[in-house]
């Protein structure tokens, strides 16, 4: 029994084990989230903030710092927003997908989107550097490329992971795209327009915003299946 009335073998195991991990990543994450947020709101310094800005400096090269401003650009609003457009239209006139997977992505992006905002006026912590040419402006907590990127390429992440693709195709596109996330991530911190906390409360919100709409839905779409198992029983 998964809920009243409702099954564990009425769900696919791909979707047990993205409710299950759902339940316990939404959980660490807030936590995780929380305890960052409490000594950002406190004003305190971190140790890991100054020591990883410390080490980069070491090796930066003018090379690396026009390498990482084009990494970042994965991660701008202004991709991020062209990408999703293109991907929602997709999803929802062109794929087989369910429909439901269209409407959960645009939630997906404009809730991270609204959620980031909010989230930076309330902390209102200032950036390491304002640097306007890397998107380096506003406050700082946490970090909207980090949230928008695991949210949106967390998504086609999980649109890989449920699609009929054979399995080393997917652990070979997901794996890139895993790293991609982190790549632009890292060079948030990288060309100085973030801290590592911001880079690491931005992953964990984004993290637990995907998988809520993920876990939502799962949810949703085995009810739809649940209901129309219970209607041709019914004739």
């Amino acid at each position: 029994m998964l809920f009243k009335g409702t099954h564990i073998k009425d769900l696919s195991k791909v979707s047990i084990i993205l409710i299950l991990a759902g339940f316990v990543i939404i959980g660490s994450s807030v936590f995780f989230f929380l305890s960052l947020a409490e000594e950002v709101m406190e004003k305190e310094k971190f140790i890991i903030d100054a020591t990883v800005n410390d080490f980069i400096a070491s090796f930066n090269t003018p090379w690396l710092q026009d390498t990482m401003g084009y990494i970042t650009e994965a991660g701008s609003v202004i991709w991020l927003s062209i990408a999703s457009v293109i991907l929602f239209i997709y999803l929802m006139f062109f794929s087989k997908f369910s429909r439901w997977v269209a409407i959960s992505f645009a939630i997906n992006m404009i809730g991270i989107s609204g959620l980031t905002k909010g989230l930076k006026l309330l902390f209102e912590r200032q950036r390491p550097e304002v640097l306007a040419q890397f998107d380096g402006t506003g406050f700082s907590f946490p970090s909207g490329h980090s949230t928008g990127a695991i949210t949106f390429y967390g998504f086609i992440i999980y649109l890989i992971l449920i699609s009929p693709l054979e399995k080393k195709w997917k652990w070979t596109i997901n794996s890139l795209l895993a790293v991609v996330i982190f790549l632009v991530a890292f060079s948030r911190v990288f060309l100085s327009v973030h801290y590592v906390t911001d880079i690491a409360a931005g992953l964990a919100i984004g993290l637990t915003w995907l998988f809520t709409c993920i876990t939502a839905l799962e949810l949703t779409i085995w009810r739809q299946r649940r209901r129309k198992v219970l209607g041709r029983r019914s004739r």
